[in-house]
């Protein structure tokens, strides 16, 4: 591991920069304004279908904009993942910062087959070209 892994500060503040400059771009582009700087989805512009990612930017500046309601229309299980990604860096820089083993979701046995599984289904439903499923395609 790598003594920046390690740090008791450094390490969140890498990430905690990181996002920063993630989510500046994110507001700065602007990604709800057709044509704008930010790329579209791949899977979108390639296969024409709507991905599990797809609507994460707009629902990220949506977020970042106050617009929880607007947010989950883009990509509701993106946010789900938002919230589950800042429990789990909570978690990391707990344990970091106390030394004592905290666990989070992620620890847990299935986590990983859940979060597979619900990411596949919301990639089929959201693709299902029936209302109300319809309606989640972006």
């Amino acid at each position: 591991m790598s003594a920046l892994s390690n740090h008791r500060v450094l390490g969140p503040a890498a990430v905690v920069a990181a996002t920063g400059i993630c989510c500046g771009a994110v507001l700065l582009g602007d990604p709800t304004t057709p044509g704008g700087v930010l790329p579209m989805c791949p899977t979108k512009l390639v296969f024409n279908v709507t991905c599990p990612g797809c609507g994460s930017q707009r629902a990220l500046y949506s977020l970042l904009h106050g617009d929880l309601s607007a947010a989950l229309h883009y990509n509701a299980a993106g946010v789900a993942a938002i919230g589950l990604l800042l429990f789990a860096f909570g978690a990391y820089c707990l344990r970091l910062w106390t030394g004592r083993r905290i666990r989070s979701w992620q620890n847990m046995r299935y986590s990983a087959v859940v979060v597979l599984v619900v990411v596949l289904i919301w990639f089929v439903v959201r693709n299902i070209p029936v209302e109300p499923f319809w309606s989640l395609h972006v």
